[in-house]
This record gives C-alpha cells, sequence and structure tokens, in this order.
C-alpha cells in the first residue's frame, strides 16, 4: 500500500512536470512564432519600399531636366547582403532624400505620379512601424522568458536563443556603438 501511494506520488509530480515544462515551451514557440511573423510581414513592407525607391527614381530622372541620378546608390542596394536593419535604415535615407526633391523641384510637386508616391511612402511606414513594434514586443517577451526559471531552462534545451530588438541593439553587450540614432 505504501508503495503504491509513493508510485502514485510520483506520476503525480512527473506530471505536473510535464505540464509545467508544456507550458512554458508552448508560451516560448509562441512568441517566436509571433516574431517570424512580424519579420516577414518587415520583409514585405521593406521589398515594398525598395521597389517605390527604383520606381521614384526613374520618374525623378524623367521629370527634372538634369539627369542627376539621386538614387542611385539606394537602387543598387538589390545586390548588397545586408541586414533588415540597415536595409531600413537606408531606406529612411532614400525617402528622405525623396522627401527633399519633391519640396526642392516644383515639378515633382505636380507630378501625379510623385503625389502616389508619396501616399504609398506614408502608408509603408505606417505599416513598418506598426510591424516593428510589433517585433520589439515579441522579442522581448521572448528574451523575458529565456532569462527567467524554468522557463530558461526549457529555452536552454531546445536552444532559444536571446533575439536583437529590429534596430540592431544588444542590450547585453557592451558595446555602445550599435546605439545608432
Amino acid at each position: 500500500m505504501q508503495l503504491f501511494i509513493i508510485a502514485l506520488f510520483i506520476i503525480f509530480l512527473f506530471g505536473i512536470l510535464g505540464i509545467v515544462y508544456v507550458s512554458h515551451y508552448n508560451s516560448l514557440q509562441y512568441k517566436k512564432t509571433k516574431i517570424e511573423q512580424a519579420e516577414g510581414l518587415i520583409d514585405e513592407v521593406l521589398r515594398k519600399r525598395y521597389d517605390i525607391v527604383v520606381r521614384t527614381s526613374d520618374i525623378i530622372k524623367n521629370c527634372l531636366k538634369e539627369k542627376k541620378d539621386y538614387l542611385k546608390e539606394y537602387v543598387q542596394l538589390k545586390d548588397a547582403k545586408i541586414s533588415n536593419f540597415d536595409l531600413d535604415r537606408k531606406l529612411k535615407e532614400a525617402v528622405n532624400i525623396i522627401q527633399n526633391l519633391k519640396n526642392d523641384y516644383p515639378e515633382l510637386q505636380d507630378n501625379p505620379n510623385m503625389k502616389e508616391i508619396v501616399m504609398e511612402i506614408k502608408n509603408t511606414e505606417e505599416k513598418l512601424s506598426a510591424a516593428i513594434l510589433y517585433y520589439n514586443r515579441y522579442t522581448n517577451e521572448l528574451n523575458e522568458l529565456i532569462r527567467k526559471f524554468p522557463s530558461n531552462v526549457v529555452a536552454k534545451f531546445h536552444h532559444f536563443k536571446i533575439k536583437h530588438f529590429f534596430d540592431g541593439k544588444d542590450m547585453t553587450d557592451d558595446d555602445l556603438l550599435d546605439f545608432k540614432l
């Protein structure tokens, strides 16, 4: 009888540990899935922004009398091997150049294609901001789970790693150069 109670207790203990393990694993997987969804959305929006920059480059060349290629460096980003963090920064620079050119040249302000481009830029900016907030939120939650007991044991067992925030900052290192403005 006493052996039966001990065996029942051990089965109950392993059952509780199993439930805790599965619960923490599911939570880690949920956060990881949300991050991957946000990464997919960010990739999609960055591709769309790149396409906008390419289209805008053609419009600027056709509208302006001077045939200077203001966006050549940014059009060539397709061949560069850079992260989404750096691509986002470069595309923001390109958008700033587009805005400045539009403000400096009246023929661009009146161009209907440029008006459409400006609206597309605003739409992609909103989508990108939302996706980055979503990504960073779930990255923060995943990183917290990876650092806290008992989910850190499950994370270590399944090789979950701390993820960087979208801006490329690693909050755990001593490198201050990754805090770019």
